[in-house]
């Protein structure tokens, strides 16, 4: 199916995964409205792609969420790619340190497909964004693993209730985009080597890959309930 003059939104979209899935799905054609919380960050990316729209909303705030999907009259395909890592074992912190991760990528899907059901069209389809981290989860990031979880199951439970809405996830290994700049600094580089020398393929994912994977949920009428994996064999490692 083509994604020409179809209405997409993607939250998470002014950078990452989320900006390299605008990129291709504008480039295809379709009408892209990037979402997120930093207008700064949302104009940015505007002025680099050139035919995008943006709304400023955090995906965990329901009244912004119904905001962005009300000023759109009709809907074909939504992307959740908000979402960050929270480092820390369980025995450490408060609930409410943890608290943004799970608001992400449970809720803020919750979130987005109540708003954007009523208008949705109906080849429509939601892609939420899964990770490696639900079948290899690592000491210090449980947070990330079960939301990743949680992620890829609810694809699953609401592709059988919202049929025939269609609903995938894309799960991504480790993948080189900003957020890691900040988590780890100087160090990035260094500690990506380290984790490529581990994959069957031997380097990271590219925000596009993963992005392509995303842009075909999208496109094929014949895919729901499922995730596609986006991570260099690392389940397999």
């Amino acid at each position: 199916m083509s994604l020409a003059e179809k209405q997409i939104v993607i939250f998470g979209g002014s950078s990452g995964i989320g900006l390299a899935t605008a990129r291709i799905a504008a480039e295809a054609g379709g009408r892209v409205t990037i979402v997120g919380r930093s207008r700064e960050k949302l104009s940015a990316a505007q002025n680099e792609l050139n035919n995008v729209e943006i709304a400023v909303a955090d995906v965990a705030d329901e009244a912004a969420v119904n905001r962005v999907f009300a000023a759109l009259e009709t809907i074909d395909h939504v992307y959740n790619a908000a979402g960050s890592f929270v480092g820390g074992t369980v025995l450490e912190n408060s609930a409410d340190f943890y608290r943004a991760v799970f608001e992400a990528r449970i809720w803020g899907s919750f979130h987005i497909v109540r708003a954007a059901f009523p208008k949705m069209q109906p080849n429509g389809s939601f892609v939420f964004t899964g990770g490696v981290s639900t079948a290899r989860p690592v000491p210090g990031a449980w947070a990330t693993a079960v939301t990743t979880a949680a992620a890829e199951q609810m694809a699953r439970a609401l592709a059988v209730e919202i049929a025939p809405l269609r609903v995938n996830a894309v799960s991504p290994g480790w993948t080189d985009t900003t957020m890691w700049d900040q988590i780890f600094g100087e160090g990035k580089q260094e500690i990506f080597a380290g984790v490529a020398e581990k994959l069957l393929t031997k380097r990271l994912d590219t925000a596009e890959e993963v992005a392509r994977a995303v842009i075909f949920l999208m496109s094929n009428d014949s895919i729901t309930g499922e995730t596609i994996h986006v991570e260099g064999g690392h389940r397999l490692v």
